[in-house]
């Protein structure tokens, strides 16, 4: 079975967490609502992978990392014959200009079709609503 290395970001601004949908999936069954998140690449720190994926799924600058949460599993089956590895990250972002809301997309290493993401703030005490276990490590954020 696969374990691959995941990271999860939980930026937080003002008392609120970036959270995005992907406005083109038929449902919102289908991905529901998540936070900047993905896989660490081979010979990657996962520091540097969770700065790249929130940079890469959100546009956003100026993002630094507050601290480490911890690590945790998460089971992919049936979706998957995987068992991801995530680490979970509180960071902060310094620009003065964030938006409430904007659209951006991703194109993953450059050649794959761009994914469109709805970002904006959800209040922090509503984090519980992420999808496929990404609020695992959200109650840490107040340790």
């Amino acid at each position: 079975m696969l374990r691959p290395q995941k990271v999860v970001a939980y930026v937080i601004r003002d008392g609120r967490l970036l959270v995005f949908l992907h406005p083109d999936d038929a449902s919102f069954d289908q991905s529901g609502l998540q936070v900047p998140a993905g896989t660490v690449r081979a010979g990657e720190l996962p520091d540097a992978a969770v700065l790249r994926e929130v940079l890469e799924e959100t546009g956003l600058e100026g993002i630094r990392i507050e601290r480490y949460l911890g690590a945790s599993e998460y089971d992919m089956r049936p979706y998957a014959d995987a068992i991801h590895v995530r680490h979970f990250y509180h960071l902060t972002v310094d620009s003065p200009e964030v938006p409430d809301r904007w659209f951006t997309q991703e194109r993953g290493d450059g050649d794959s079709t761009p994914i469109r993401f709805e970002c904006y703030w959800l209040p922090l005490v509503q984090g519980h609503v992420l999808a496929a276990g990404q609020s695992a490590l959200l109650g840490r954020l107040f340790d």
